[in-house]
């Protein structure tokens, strides 16, 4: 994927892969808007076993209550921020 930009809508992979993970699976399946770029980072999933591990863009997302907690959410309008590596993300359509 092409890198994101700011403010725009991404989701967060669904995927459930073994071992080190960096994206919370609370956030998996949602979406969010890039607010920004953290810079490239060595990728921790790889690291966290001695390799070296390709750099990453690293992106702050931001969501709301409402994605993440649907109906249930006490402030809907409250948001959330988490730093997530660009492998995690795919762009909404």
């Amino acid at each position: 994927m092409a890198r994101p930009q700011v403010a725009e809508r991404v989701r967060v992979r669904t995927r459930m892969p073994p071992g080190h993970v960096r994206a919370p699976a609370y956030l998996r399946g949602k979406t969010g808007e890039i607010e920004r770029p953290l810079g490239a980072f060595g990728n921790p999933e790889e690291q966290a076993y001695g390799r070296f591990g390709d750099m990453r863009a690293l992106y702050r997302v931001r969501f709301t209550m409402a994605e993440i907690w649907g109906d249930s959410a006490e402030r809907p309008e409250d948001t959330l921020d988490a730093e997530i590596y660009e492998h995690w993300l795919e762009r909404v359509e």
